[in-house]
């Protein structure tokens, strides 16, 4: 089949979002398909959905064969939690789901089903999400558009420069170094830059305005937030020192989110201190880099080993960089994306498109 009518619910109606031109989109422009907005009323041979999808209504889509991307790990999140106990009913309530689905699990469970093929990021995503559905893969994010630069230049900054990137709604996961930082501010000059959007809302995104400031004001004297641009953002990390990625430990939702954070910043040559989660532990090892914590004590040691030595950073930096290459570069990230869509029975790799 040569004219495959191809459906995609996206996470930004212009696929700005980095869900969008970090994945499908991208590979989809990679591989010359066309693709349109999804239209639940239409039939498609194949329709994509990201996690913006209304699942309420996509569970019943009967027309084609259907790939649920689901990155987060909303199955991991505890049935006591009370922001996945009230999200199927302020889904419906904001009208981004056309149903009433109480139950958000139950929801994502019924996606899963009845999706062809589901998409995760995580070992343990897809252990979760087996229960229902065994054609499961897991995909990375792509980071061509905003790896241009590298760090090249390791020498420290007066004061010490350690950047965060990522989204608004993250950002106050650096409220954990809150302690750290007060520790190490004690013995170093301290500059903590802060890429990303400088307002945003705390709600289903799009409710509970907020000003990105207002979160981590208090973490450090010097504080330094930057607009997160595309054109800019390597620009502005590289710059940086080292980076930090500190995730709640005791928050299933975060502990299960996957390593894109780490390898965009080791496409960079960023040397990187993370949380000790399971995708940041096994990135670590498979790459010969050190540098998760879990505790307290730990990120002020590891802190403090890489403010004083500049060619750990550089080692560090460089081993993450050639780990990205060797391992997640672009060809084995489309290819495992040939591989989610051969498994529903198409293929879109190289100029021959069929069924």
């Amino acid at each position: 089949m040569t004219n495959l009518r191809i459906g995609y619910v996206p996470y930004s109606f212009d696929f700005s979002a980095p869900g969008d031109r970090r994945r499908f989109v991208y590979y989809a422009r990679t591989r010359k398909l066309n693709f349109e907005l999804a239209d639940s009323k239409k039939k498609y041979d194949l329709v994509v959905l990201s996690e913006n999808a209304d699942l309420s209504v996509w569970s019943r889509y009967d027309h084609g064969r259907l790939i649920y991307d689901l990155i987060d790990s909303y199955l991991a999140i505890p049935k006591t939690n009370w922001k996945g106990l009230l999200r199927g009913a302020a889904k419906f309530a904001t009208r981004q789901s056309r149903y009433l689905q109480l139950n958000h699990w139950a929801a994502v469970g019924n996606m899963c089903r009845r999706a062809d093929a589901v998409i995760c990021a995580t070992e343990e995503q897809q252990q979760d999400i087996s229960q229902y559905n065994q054609n499961v893969h897991t995909v990375l994010d792509v980071h061509t558009g905003v790896t241009q630069i590298i760090k090249t230049d390791y020498e420290a900054h007066q004061p010490f420069r350690i950047v965060w990137e990522g989204l608004p709604q993250t950002v106050h996961s650096l409220t954990a170094l809150t302690s750290v930082f007060q520790t190490l501010k004690k013995r170093y000059d301290l500059e903590l830059h802060v890429v990303t959007d400088l307002e945003y809302y705390r709600y289903l995104r799009r409710y509970g305005k907020s000003k990105t400031n207002d979160s981590i004001k208090d973490i450090l004297p010097n504080i330094k937030i930057h607009p997160w641009c595309e054109k800019d953002c390597a620009k502005i990390i590289t710059s940086c020192d080292l980076a930090v990625i500190p995730l709640a430990l005791n928050d299933p939702f975060a502990v299960g989110k996957p390593e894109n954070k780490l390898l965009l910043l080791w496409r960079l040559a960023m040397p990187v201190v993370t949380s000790t989660t399971p995708a940041y532990a096994r990135a670590m090892q498979k790459s010969g880099v050190n540098t998760s914590c879990r505790t307290s004590d730990e990120w002020i040691e590891t802190l403090e080993r890489l403010i004083m030595d500049e060619s750990e950073r550089r080692r560090i930096g460089l081993l993450g960089k050639e780990f990205t290459e060797r391992e997640v570069n672009e060809e084995k990230l489309l290819s495992r994306w040939d591989q989610v869509f051969s498994s529903v029975g198409f293929s879109f790799h190289g100029d021959v498109i069929h069924e």
